[in-house]
């Protein structure tokens, strides 16, 4: 069966002067546009094809890769608002997905961005997006630990911080004093669980803890140091928010990596600053 919203591996089954026609195991057939054809294609080969609804709500086969797929979550940019709901930029050049109003979780507005899920709708059989995430996240059966790298997708400005989806399926939570950098609604990160409490919620950092952390760190703070000529304004007694602005990370670890890197002889610190001493 040919479902939208996902990709298949059909076979070149018939040639027309409007594409190339695919079939899979079953028989199903889709029609893959010229615009996707190349002169080398031939009755036979196999390809690897995004399937979806066109406007005139027909089956149609795309060479191209949407951001998301059917049980994705995503961030995606608002085009175009309607009476009935938005469309979102998918990443298809000939068609948007739509959000349906039902689906909506507050206000949308064009051009911003929005984090949705998408399904396939039981009656059409449509790839559709929606902004209940509570539907499909959940904390209930969660197989992280504390250490663990994740990737998280903002989801929700809090006043305590943001709520972030956590490798597309878990709840999780980075509090404003974890944050030395600025994040945004749609952003794509990289985190660390920091805490698990006994109900499953989940805090996050942007950086490492630990030995690791400091490591990593390092190599950071060695790069901003070679583009910035060898030096950098910085010090123990420099104010944390401006640690911050500058290096994106707190004073305890500014403070820790600058040690690690005077120890090993890669900096030193002055009253103006700390300077790579090679």
């Amino acid at each position: 069966m040919l479902n939208a919203g996902e990709y298949h591996t059909l076979t070149v089954n018939r040639i027309s002067d409007f594409g190339l026609y695919l079939t899979n195991e079953d028989g199903d057939e889709v029609l893959l546009p010229n615009r996707y054809v190349s002169i080398e294609n031939k009755i036979g080969d196999q390809l690897e094809v995004f399937v979806y609804h066109d406007s005139e709500d027909r089956l149609v086969a795309s060479t191209e890769r949407p951001y998301a797929t059917v049980g994705d979550v995503a961030a995606l940019k608002v085009v175009d608002k309607t009476i009935h709901g938005a469309f979102l930029d998918w990443g298809l050049t000939a068609k948007d997905i739509f959000l349906p109003n039902r689906n909506m979780v507050g206000l949308v507005k064009p051009d911003s961005k929005v984090v949705v899920y998408v399904y396939r709708d039981k009656i059409t059989g449509r790839a559709v997006a929606s902004m209940r995430l509570r539907d499909v996240i959940s904390n209930e059966d969660l197989p992280l630990k504390r250490g663990q790298k994740v990737e998280i997708l903002v989801a929700v400005k809090l006043e305590k911080g943001y709520r972030v989806v956590i490798n597309g399926r878990y709840w999780g939570m980075i509090y404003n004093n974890q944050l030395y950098r600025p994040i945004a609604i749609g952003d794509c990160l990289e985190a660390y669980v920091r805490k698990i409490t006994d109900d499953n919620r989940v805090d996050l950092s942007l950086q490492q803890e630990g030995y690791d952390e400091v490591k990593t760190s390092a190599e950071k703070l060695l790069d901003m140091l070679r583009q910035q000529g060898g030096k950098l304004a910085l010090n123990d007694h420099s104010a944390p928010e401006h640690i911050s602005a500058v290096t994106g990370m707190s004073k305890k670890i500014f403070k820790r990596t600058a040690g690690y890197l005077m120890k090993r002889g890669d900096i030193i610190m002055t009253e103006n600053g700390i300077e790579l001493s090679i």
